[in-house]
């Protein structure tokens, strides 16, 4: 492959041009009114990436390529027009783990021809090898997990400190002699076992600590890249795997922190122990529960009502509902807000898409640290589908999996009405007290079908 740096003063520009948009589209998905705007931002940054790059570097196998963007690019399109916005994670799971393989196979390709690199070449070589395989193999296991198509439990292997340690330092072994040989033969050794290392990273983590370990993934494969661009000689390449890496840790940081988590507790809690107990038995212990009729008179005589939708709203796809309901509460001149956790949904800002995607007005959308003050002015605090972000067990200092992470302070409205499905504990797998509070006030049945009852029977009062 011809070097880029080679390539004219106009597409140096217009790389310079396509890594601005680059970090224009960050700014703009930073706030949800100028989301969609960041989103064809960037994507008409790689476009002109695209375009320049096959304009400046005249690639010899054009025919081939063409056709491997079209496949992609079709797969791409169907995969994102069908995907429903429960399996956002999955699919952000899935791309992310093909970006990881791909700069791998680049690297491999690019070793075959390295044979009288200098060593920064080879350790650029064998550092995408394997960061790219560990994000591709972490990624796909990821997805299985939150797929359910491997158990969402921490999965530890036997004598694992053993199997973890001895595939660690013969993965080392072979990045090293890759290093030293600039061997394909080696290289490929190491992408397997970079390959192996991404399973056994990912299989310890169970619960709701998957949703970072998918965005800690993300930025290695954006690190991967960015070793890429230093292999190939792209500066473009290298600024958007940085802005990829520094987005990504930065993420996996504050996620971690929403949840009252340290990242190597999440990574490597497992070998200690789970790093959630991801328990999936009901409790015995008795509960209040009435029918909609009842809820409805609560809530149609308050005078303040929080919805603190969560994951269980999402599976239902009941995000239409609740805003029929939030409607109905409002024709009564009850103020109605909805309460939106960080990781509410799974992912940050995954909640505020699935709301907008029902029309739900943005200004009605009231984040954590506004909205925990007003708690003690509440009425009803309407729980749907969001059993761990209120569970007051946070802020027990020990014995709880989720000790120290933040939560919304619904125990502390005047009254609690928990629409759940069953007693089975959420995604933390841990009991919710609040469920035996006095106060507190369950409705049985799937999210939507309980909305739907609610709203008739409000309308009915």
């Amino acid at each position: 492959m011809a070097d880029p740096l080679t390539a004219p003063v106009w597409a140096q520009l217009g790389y310079l041009v396509a890594a601005v948009c680059f970090i224009l589209a960050l700014r703009g998905l930073a706030a949800p009114r100028t989301s969609r705007i960041g989103n064809l931002v960037g994507a008409a940054g790689a476009v002109l990436a695209v375009a320049v790059t096959f304009a400046a570097v005249r690639p010899a196998h054009l025919l081939p390529i063409l056709i491997a963007i079209a496949l992609g690019a079709a797969a791409g399109a169907v995969a994102a027009r069908r995907v429903v916005m429960t399996a956002m994670p999955q699919l952000v799971a899935l791309f992310n783990g093909v970006g990881g393989a791909s700069a791998a196979l680049v690297a491999l390709l690019e070793l075959s021809e390295l044979a009288d690199a200098g060593v920064g070449a080879r350790i650029a070589v064998a550092s995408t090898v394997l960061v790219g395989a560990v994000s591709f193999a972490g990624s796909l296991v990821t997805f299985g997990k939150l797929q359910d198509w491997v158990p969402g439990r921490p999965i530890v292997v036997p004598h694992t400190r053993l199997v973890y340690g001895g595939v660690l330092v013969v993965t080392l072994a072979a990045a090293v002699t890759t290093v030293v040989l600039g061997s394909l033969v080696f290289g490929i050794v190491l992408a397997v076992l970079a390959l192996g290392v991404g399973v056994l990273l990912v299989l310890p983590v169970g619960g709701a600590d998957v949703p970072v370990v998918v965005s800690l993934l993300n930025a290695f494969t954006g690190l991967s890249v960015a070793a890429s661009g230093y292999l190939l000689g792209n500066a473009l390449l290298l600024v958007a795997g940085t802005l990829v890496g520094a987005a990504g840790s930065l993420l996996t940081r504050l996620m971690a922190q929403a949840m009252g988590r340290r990242v190597t507790t999440i990574l490597f809690g497992g070998l200690a122990g789970p790093s959630t107990q991801g328990a999936t038995e009901e409790t015995s212990r008795p509960v209040k529960s009435a029918g909609a009729g009842d809820i409805a008179v609560m809530l149609g005589y308050a005078r303040r009502v929080v919805l603190i939708p969560g994951y269980g709203l999402a599976v239902a796809q009941a995000q239409h509902v609740l805003r029929e309901l939030a409607e109905a509460l409002a024709a009564r001149d009850v103020e109605v807000v909805y309460a939106i956790h960080p990781v509410a949904g799974r992912m940050p800002g995954h909640m505020n898409v699935l709301l907008a995607e029902a029309d739900v007005p943005y200004e009605q959308l009231v984040e954590m640290a506004d909205v925990n003050p007003e708690f003690r002015a509440t009425d009803v605090a309407l729980v749907v589908g969001a059993n761990d972000v209120v569970n007051p067990s946070a802020r027990e200092p020990f014995g709880s999996p989720i000790a120290g992470m933040p939560i919304l302070n619904a125990d502390e409205s005047k009254a609690v009405v928990f629409l759940k499905r069953s007693m089975r504990p959420g995604f933390a797998g841990i009991e919710n007290p609040l469920l035996h509070d006095p106060k507190t006030t369950v409705l049985f049945g799937d999210a939507k079908e309980s909305l739907t009852r609610l709203v008739a029977a409000l309308r009915s009062v």
